[in-house]
């Protein structure tokens, strides 16, 4: 049975909330929305900190993103909104924030497609990168097409990442799982390198999705995660005793210490 309008409403605010304690927005960064009965949408308004919102900021516009209701404006960038509504008809809610792991990602023009943690192949697969669109335009959506049809989180290169699903909640949840990946790469990276698992143990957790009651649009595709398998060979120096002490008396007699 579909929630009361009123909920939905209390819905949205409290995710706001949640999203502005996260730190995954600044100001007034950031927009929820949540897809309604009779081609409507309720969504969040421009110029309001999510950290502030209240029940009766929200908007509610039509699937064209003209205002239907609400005192405020609507969010500028309600097209990406509708564009994922009209080409996932699975998705109910959107959520776009700054998180500022992923977000540093997305600037540095790298997507978290590494298959490190099997939470995450199981639930996202992995996140690609969109290329760089100018917000509050059609552009935004252009470089995102090609992956909202497959992919349930996109990192918006030099801008954020966005995350959908069947509830605000189930959005929220998987914004939360890229930040968490994004942290995890970034410090496996400063530690000599993300080691990601191998091809046959990716497989094992996609083919395990049903056990774990896991609805998702991503499939397995070559290189999307990349496996153990996908990464170049490391390039590893051997030496013998005799290279190394012959390195070393080269080094000593280059600074004068032997003769």
């Amino acid at each position: 049975m579909p929630k009361p309008l009123e909920e939905l409403r209390r819905d949205i605010v409290d995710v706001g909330k949640l999203v502005f304690q996260k730190g995954w927005v600044a100001a007034t960064d950031g927009n929820i929305s949540i897809r309604l009965d009779g081609g409507r949408i309720l969504c969040t308004p421009t110029g309001v900190c999510k950290g502030m919102m209240r029940v009766d900021d929200l908007i509610i516009c039509d699937m064209e993103g003209r205002k239907i209701e609400g005192c405020r404006d609507r969010t500028s960038e309600i097209d990406m909104h509708l564009t994922i509504y009209k080409m996932r008809p699975d998705v109910h809610s959107v959520l776009h924030a700054h998180s500022p792991v992923a977000t540093g990602f997305a600037a540095a023009g790298r997507s978290l497609n590494m298959a490190l943690l099997p939470e995450v192949v199981i639930g996202l697969g992995c996140v690609p990168l969109a290329e760089y669109g100018l917000p509050g335009t059609p552009a935004l959506t252009e470089g995102m097409l090609p992956y909202i049809p497959q992919y349930d989180a996109i990192l918006m290169a030099n801008h954020g990442a966005v995350a959908y699903g069947e509830n605000v909640h189930q959005a929220f949840c998987r914004m939360d799982t890229v930040e968490h990946l994004a942290r995890v790469t970034l410090v496996a990276e400063l530690l000599g390198g993300a080691k990601p698992l191998p091809r046959v143990e990716v497989r094992k957790l996609f083919n395990s999705r049903d056990r774990y009651g896991v609805k998702s649009n991503t499939g397995m595709l070559p290189g999307a995660p990349l496996t153990a398998e996908d990464l170049p060979p490391s390039e590893k120096m051997q030496l013998t005793r005799e290279d190394l002490i012959s390195i070393l008396d080269d080094a000593l007699r280059a600074r004068g210490v032997l003769t």
